[in-house]
């Protein structure tokens, strides 16, 4: 450690000026601003108490000196006196930092002390997103030493990817706030939980990095109206971009291809029929049933049915995922020139639309 007394390099008087020089660990080391390096360069004095603070041999080779030394808050109001400008590099923010800039308060509220000018100077901000890095940090370090953690498979999680989507919606339609903050957090869980454990796949490791890359990839691809050329003034423009740009990235051979099977039913349903409206081609029979323009009278219906098969000893669920599977099975037919069978039969335009997915 370097001695705090020494008084080299400051010969006008005054009581000098003290900044402390703050940085964020996620950024990478090197990366400050330039007030930052302008206060570093011109220092008198860089003092650090962390030998392995990690902006030091970007310091170092930027030929900034950087001393050794852990001072009080006492000793560093000191090494200022004098004239000088002394630049302290905190350790991370640890305890001992703070009982520094605490007792820099205490001296400067006292007025027994003749005090430097005080400057807390960020040398890096957070971008938009940084604390992503902590939670890929924390998640590698559970999945490396958490007995439960480091034995799940994609396969053991599946289930809690959908149960935390179902309370996220649940949160939404409440109206909860605070809720809905706290299930995206869990939904962002999962998504970096499946990604560490594909990085340790030993035939196709794959990480968070990769997916945030391809999904980045696949989000400008789908918006040419804002990374390229193309014009798209309206949502309808939007969404025939995205479904032309879809169609062409999967290669896809029928409209109900990437139509997840394991949806819940109604999901399924609702689905497949907005896939086959959207190409032309039949929707089911109409069952002999008003026709429902009202959510809670069509709430109540499916209510009952499901009441009524219930107490027939048949599962709604499964009646309704045979039947939506039947009904893909006759799209199909009918892309290929055989006809909607008896699945259902031609009907004329009208319903919801179907938003893009992705």
């Amino acid at each position: 450690m370097n001695d705090l007394h020494d008084t080299d390099g400051g010969t006008d008087g005054g009581p000098g000026r003290l900044i402390l020089l703050t940085t964020s660990h996620r950024i990478a080391p090197g990366q400050l601003s330039w007030p930052a390096w302008r206060a570093l360069q011109a220092a008198d004095r860089v003092l650090c108490p962390d030998p392995g603070h990690p902006q030091l041999p970007f310091l170092r080779e930027a030929g900034v000196t950087v001393e050794l030394a852990a001072p009080t808050g006492r000793e560093l109001a000191e090494a200022a006196s004098g004239g000088r400008t002394v630049v302290y590099l905190p350790a991370g923010g640890g305890e001992g930092d703070r009982a520094v800039t605490d007792e820099l308060a205490r001296l400067g509220g006292s007025g027994l002390v003749a005090m430097p000018d005080l400057e807390l100077l960020p040398g890096s901000y957070d971008l938009p997103g940084a604390r992503l890095l902590d939670l890929v940090q924390v998640m590698d370090r559970i999945r490396a030493e958490c007995p439960w953690s480091s034995l799940r498979t994609h396969e053991d999680l599946a289930k809690y990817g959908i149960e935390e989507m179902y309370e996220l919606v649940e949160a939404i339609e409440e109206g909860d706030r605070e809720a809905v903050l706290e299930e995206l957090g869990d939904v962002l869980l999962q998504v970096v939980f499946h990604a560490a454990i594909a990085e340790g796949d030993p035939d196709e490791p794959f990480g968070i990095d990769d997916v945030a890359a391809g999904l980045v990839a696949k989000l400008v691809h789908r918006h040419p109206h804002i990374f390229g050329d193309e014009v798209a003034e309206t949502p309808e423009q939007v969404q025939a971009n995205w479904i032309r740009l879809k169609g062409v990235e999967k290669s896809r051979e029928s409209v109900t291809d990437g139509v997840p099977l394991a949806s819940p039913a109604l999901a399924l349903a609702a689905k497949l029929a907005g896939r086959a409206r959207g190409a032309g081609l039949p929707l089911p029979v109409t069952p002999p049933a008003p026709l429902y323009d009202d959510e809670a009278a069509l709430g109540d219906h499916l209510l009952a049915e499901a009441a009524a098969a219930q107490s027939a000893g048949i599962d709604p669920e499964a009646a309704l995922r045979h039947a939506a599977r039947r009904y893909r099975s006759a799209i199909r037919e009918a892309e290929a020139g055989g006809g909607i069978g008896q699945a259902g039969e031609a009907e004329a335009g009208g319903g919801a639309r179907e938003e893009p997915e992705e």
